[in-house]
């Protein structure tokens, strides 16, 4: 793994911040990565020299590269797949940002009912990522400051990320745990008692 670290130190070299669209972030979760052997330079600076907010960055593309080792690194994240979703990181070094997207579903035709379900999704079952709408799409997403996202967190909010995606229009959950306060809880034993129904009748 030392050996990926002087790629991702390199690509904060220039320090210009590239904040992509809806549409750039679709097309890079359709793209085949790249190797990351083609990239590498040939030195750059210890990892141990960097500001604060481009270590945080460094840290979370080698956790990255240790979940999908043909992760196409950009110079303000990655795109990279887990069991099969594919996931985009894109972080912002001088505002101390970052966020996980995956694709979920187009959003075209979506109901007022279901837009509330996602709505009521977000309040309780959701948990530290969320429902998203944005260039004509249903996204799953996950927002935190750089510097204080540890890698357990970090490895947390993709996990959350995606199993959210894998949960829309079903349980609409990104975890085992939810928030007893919301109406998911009613909601998904509405859809128990109505899959129960359902086998009665075979």
């Amino acid at each position: 793994m030392q050996r990926r670290i002087p790629l991702f130190q390199a690509l904060f070299l220039t320090g210009s911040i590239f904040i992509p669209s809806v549409a750039t972030i679709a097309s890079a979760q359709d793209a085949v990565p790249l190797p990351l052997e083609e990239a590498e330079p040939d030195s750059a600076p210890d990892a141990e020299d960097a500001p604060p907010t481009i270590a945080a960055a460094i840290d979370l593309l080698t956790v990255v590269t240790m979940i999908d080792e043909d992760a196409s690194i950009t110079g303000n994240g990655a795109t990279f797949e887990v069991d099969g979703t594919p996931v985009t990181l894109v972080f912002d070094v001088n505002a101390d940002r970052m966020r996980l997207f995956t694709r979920v579903a187009s959003s075209d035709g979506l109901s007022g009912a279901q837009l509330k379900r996602l709505l009521q999704a977000n309040f309780d079952t959701a948990l530290d990522a969320r429902y998203a709408i944005a260039g004509g799409q249903v996204w799953s997403t996950y927002m935190h400051p750089l510097v204080s996202l540890s890698q357990d967190d970090f490895v947390s909010a993709i996990a959350q990320t995606v199993t959210l995606a894998r949960t829309y229009g079903t349980t609409f959950s990104s975890g085992a745990l939810s928030f007893g306060a919301g109406d998911s809880n009613a909601e998904i034993q509405k859809l128990l008692e109505g899959l129960l129904g359902a086998e009665t009748d075979i």
